[in-house]
């Protein structure tokens, strides 16, 4: 057995890991094997859709993946080439013999993870259930048994329908010079052809297929993108796009080279669908995130409903209907009239569509939004802590109510995600620990940097030094 066996355990969206630390050949095929055991049983003959991510070995993992699979009797389709997460989940989800996809990806994450994601047969995720009974299912040792399978095209139907979504009449009329950073990942090429298609003027960088990303994290964030700031700026573009390595997630760059954080571009989204007149009338959110996405919503006479952490509970929403958008405090962005799971590539197109309408300059969008919503900063940090304080914290923090913290009295309390304290004054600050590592995560919102700087201090000290657990 391998020395890893005991250690594959699947976060909310599916198995990361680093190469280093169980992300093998061998621990790839063992959990495709448990894959293959739950959704033959009860499905035999259905169709299985396999993508795969840029990084190092991908491509060899998911062509494994697909030989167990279909040794099961599934019927599997294996990408032709590296693809975003998006068009394996769209192809999956237009396909009524579907019973779901799987994606060979760590997503954001360094060149130093692989990783596998799954998705049912909507092409949203699976549910908790169904990741923990992966879990229970995953054999010792890799299976000996392959068989053959299908490689297709999930691209272009994907991107043509992406096309149709969009005002392309708006779009052409102005023509904007658009930067665009796939971050070496599975959207290089993608995006730059829809936009040229649209009549865009469009600078590509990062475009090349890279194992090691070049250096960098295929994470829309600063420092990693940097060059993509340097290159709006440098060559007088309206805009840049920075996406993720698999395309879920995605950020906007404006025309001064500024990277928009995520609490500036989901109001933009959301402004941008209601613009367009769709008729859904409900906006929901991840507890984390800013308290602007709530504001736009309640602007704009939208029901606003918070969830805790983890896109399974956004994606629950949408079953219940009438939801316009769901967001993720990291930048997933999901339009259910479209797909059922995250997409940065029609997010950026539905951005560009709202900055080619207004007429006006994209940081004259945001200062708008600011005006009207409130200034806002926030911040999320992360505190490592030993595995028995883990334990610890994991019991005592649904009972903790501290009277007073950074000077402050809560206004409310909420143990529904961790502990959330919010004040008067619209703050708060969120302290809740992540599944499977033993790290506490704290956020923190206020108007201006320095009261959320010492809400976010405040709440560190508590977990540090082990104050919250005496």
């Amino acid at each position: 057995m391998d020395r890893h066996a005991e250690m594959i355990r699947f976060g909310n969206d599916g198995w990361k890991t680093r190469y280093d630390d169980g992300f093998t050949a061998e621990n790839a095929a063992r959990v495709a094997d448990a894959i293959g055991v739950l959704w033959a049983d009860g499905h035999e003959g259905a169709t299985v859709y396999v993508g795969y991510d840029t990084r190092r070995d991908s491509c060899d993992v998911a062509q494994n993946v697909a030989g167990i699979l279909a040794s099961y009797g599934l019927k599997v389709k294996l990408s032709d080439a590296a693809c975003p997460t998006p068009a394996v989940s769209w192809a999956c989800a237009q396909d009524g013999a579907s019973v779901g996809a799987v994606v060979v990806t760590a997503s954001e994450l360094s060149c130093d993870y692989g990783g596998i994601i799954v998705r049912g047969a909507d092409g949203g995720p699976c549910s908790r259930e169904f990741l923990d009974d992966i879990e229970q299912a995953v054999p010792g040792e890799a299976p000996a048994d392959r068989a053959s399978y299908d490689t297709c095209d999930f691209v272009s139907a994907y991107v043509d329908h992406l096309k149709q979504l969009v005002d392309g009449g708006a779009i052409r009329a102005r023509a904007p010079r658009v930067v665009v950073d796939p971050m070496y990942g599975a959207s290089g090429g993608i995006v730059s052809a829809i936009l040229r298609d649209l009549g865009c003027d469009v600078v590509e960088i990062h475009q090349k297929s890279l194992g090691d990303f070049g250096g960098i994290h295929p994470a829309p964030t600063d420092p990693w993108a940097d060059e993509c700031e340097q290159t709006v700026a440098e060559t007088g573009s309206d805009l840049g796009l920075v996406l993720d390595c698999d395309a879920d997630r995605a950020a906007l760059v404006d025309e001064t080279g500024r990277l928009l954080a995520v609490r500036e571009l989901v109001p933009l989204v959301i402004r941008s669908l209601v613009a367009r007149g769709a008729g859904e009338t409900r906006v929901v959110s991840t507890l984390t995130s800013s308290a602007l996405i709530e504001r736009q919503a309640e602007q704009l006479g939208l029901a606003y409903t918070p969830v805790s952490v983890g896109f399974t509970y956004i994606y629950d929403e949408m079953g219940e209907g009438d939801v316009l958008l769901g967001s993720e405090e990291y930048g997933g962005i999901c339009i259910p009239s479209h797909l059922r799971e995250r997409d940065g590539i029609y997010a950026c197109l539905l951005a560009i569509e709202a900055l080619c309408r207004s007429g006006n300059k994209l940081s004259e969008l945001v200062e708008r939004q600011d005006r009207e919503l409130g200034h806002s900063c926030w911040l999320r940090r992360d505190v490592r802590i030993d595995a028995a304080s883990a334990e610890a914290l994991r019991n005592i923090l649904p009972g903790v109510n501290p009277p007073e913290i950074a000077g402050k009295k809560p206004a409310e309390v909420s143990h529904a995600d961790g502990l959330r304290l919010g004040f008067d004054d619209g703050s708060w600050v969120l302290v809740r620990q992540a599944r499977t590592e033993p790290i506490v995560r704290v956020y923190a919102e206020a108007a201006d940097a320095a009261s959320r700087d010492a809400l976010m201090d405040a709440a560190r000290d508590l977990v540090s030094t082990g104050a919250i657990l005496s």
